[in-house]
């Protein structure tokens, strides 16, 4: 089944948001944020899933989760996309 790396946005009266998580079921996963059960800072937006890569293993998958989340130009270029 493999892994997948994804980047969700937001836009809120803070402005746009961006999250980077790791998961096996992305469309569960993106239903769980939505509905306040996924992370903490994720609770009370709306998000669309903006970007997903797929991967063999989830040591693959949790180091690009890493990278992308120190990628802070990459994640506004996406959050541009609003």
């Amino acid at each position: 089944m493999g892994c997948f790396v994804y980047i969700l946005g937001s836009e809120g009266k803070g402005g746009p948001r961006t999250y980077v998580g790791w998961t096996n079921d992305l469309d569960k996963r993106l239903a769980a944020h939505n509905t306040g059960a996924g992370a903490k800072s994720t609770r009370g937006r709306q998000w669309r899933l903006l970007y997903a890569e797929r991967f063999a293993t989830r040591g693959e998958a949790m180091s690009r989760e890493w990278h992308l989340k120190r990628d802070r130009a990459f994640r506004k270029v996406l959050a541009g996309v609003f």
